[in-house]
């Protein structure tokens, strides 16, 4: 289980300005588990996410995995206890081809079909794909495709994906919530604004600048996000990057 315990996090600008991005979260993701985690631009959904993964270190509060504080541990560190991190706009590895990345993150030099496994998942061919470097060549969809892929071969115990549905707009909305379900046994907090995604979600966090999250399942967080609070336009099913 993840546990956040009085988290806040605030930067200063070069004029001596300070923004409050978040104050005072308590929350807790359990183990076995898909949370998504939504709200409005400008709520924290993203540096969340950076908190969890280490990116960044919160000004205040504490961050706890499993009874252990790991809020000083960075992201090579918690990447060991098998933290998983998918970003809105996927690393390029320029000089890296797609093989060598899978084979890293695995930790094992994959043969053919174990490559085919990890790529076909994510709807890519791997002969297609094994011998292409990670630049310019690949498209936004095809790096974020590679990306999961990339997640799925390290077999974390912890996915954190922001915003996963980014540049994919060739790939079904259905193959892309399949691959999440399959994480089974895993814990899973996505970002998303998408209707699709979070409707395979076993709890949702609602995020708010304005007041304290709101955490519940998909039955009771719906109408909120709907209609409450000034959030109707956070879900919208048919807008793929509505950000």
């Amino acid at each position: 289980m993840i546990q956040l315990e009085n988290i806040g996090y605030k930067v200063t600008d070069g004029k001596g300005r300070t923004n409050v991005i978040l104050e005072g979260i308590d929350l807790e993701f359990p183990d076995s588990s898909i949370t998504v985690i939504t709200g409005q631009n400008g709520s924290g959904k993203s540096t969340l996410v950076k908190l969890l993964s280490g990116i960044e270190s919160p000004t205040s509060g504490k961050i706890y995995y499993d009874g252990r504080d790991i809020t000083k541990l960075g992201i090579t560190e918690r990447a060991k206890l098998g933290f998983t991190t998918a970003f809105q706009q996927p690393v390029r590895f320029k000089g890296i081809t797609v093989r060598k990345l899978l084979d890293i993150a695995s930790d094992h030099r994959n043969n053919l079909a174990g490559l085919c496994e990890y790529l076909s998942v994510v709807g890519l061919c791997a002969r297609d794909y094994i011998d292409r470097e990670l630049d310019d060549s690949l498209s936004g969809g095809e790096l974020k495709r590679i990306e999961l892929a990339m997640a799925i071969a390290k077999n974390g115990s912890v996915f954190l994906l922001d915003e996963p549905e980014a540049g994919i707009d060739l790939w079904s909305f259905d193959n892309l919530t399949r691959l999440f379900t399959r994480l089974t046994g895993k814990t899973v907090l996505i970002v998303s604004h998408q209707s699709k995604i979070i409707d395979i979600a076993d709890r949702i966090v609602l995020l708010d600048k304005s007041g304290s999250p709101k955490v519940g399942t998909k039955e009771e967080m719906l109408p909120l996000i709907h209609g409450g609070r000034g959030v109707c336009s956070v879900i919208d099913g048919d807008n793929k990057n509505n950000g």
